[in-house]
């Protein structure tokens, strides 16, 4: 699977959609949830959480494993995608799709250092 290119990534193989103005969806890339396997659980932030650029905000959990989602911009949870709750394997048939939250993002300068497709195949590939 191609990684969409109207999307931007950060390391931590998330990626972030621009919305309308300030706001963005952010989500797992299918790279990562390749690497996670049979998603069985997530653990999102509630709206009102204040995240940061590169830290953990919320965790994922596999069959195989748990990893920590990492924010890819900073900026305050608007809205956690409540229907991951009840079907966490949507991240896996459709990671482009399930979206894990909403954001209202605090820095627009902090985008200009996610990466395009392109560059975040390179990183994925490693």
């Amino acid at each position: 699977m191609s990684n969409p290119e109207n999307l931007k990534y950060h390391a931590s193989h998330t990626w972030l959609k621009l919305e309308s103005g300030d706001t963005a969806i952010v989500g797992i890339t299918h790279h990562a949830q390749e690497q996670l396997g049979d998603v069985v659980y997530v653990q999102l932030p509630d709206a009102g959480a204040i995240v940061k650029q590169g830290e953990a905000c919320g965790v994922i959990e596999s069959v195989k494993t748990a990893a920590d989602v990492h924010a890819p911009a900073s900026g305050v949870v608007v809205e956690s995608n409540a229907a991951l709750t009840d079907t966490p394997e949507a991240v896996n048939t459709d990671p482009y799709g399930a979206w894990l939250f909403r954001m209202k993002i605090s820095d627009p300068a902090e985008l200009e250092a996610l990466m395009n497709a392109t560059a975040y195949e390179k990183v994925a590939d490693t």
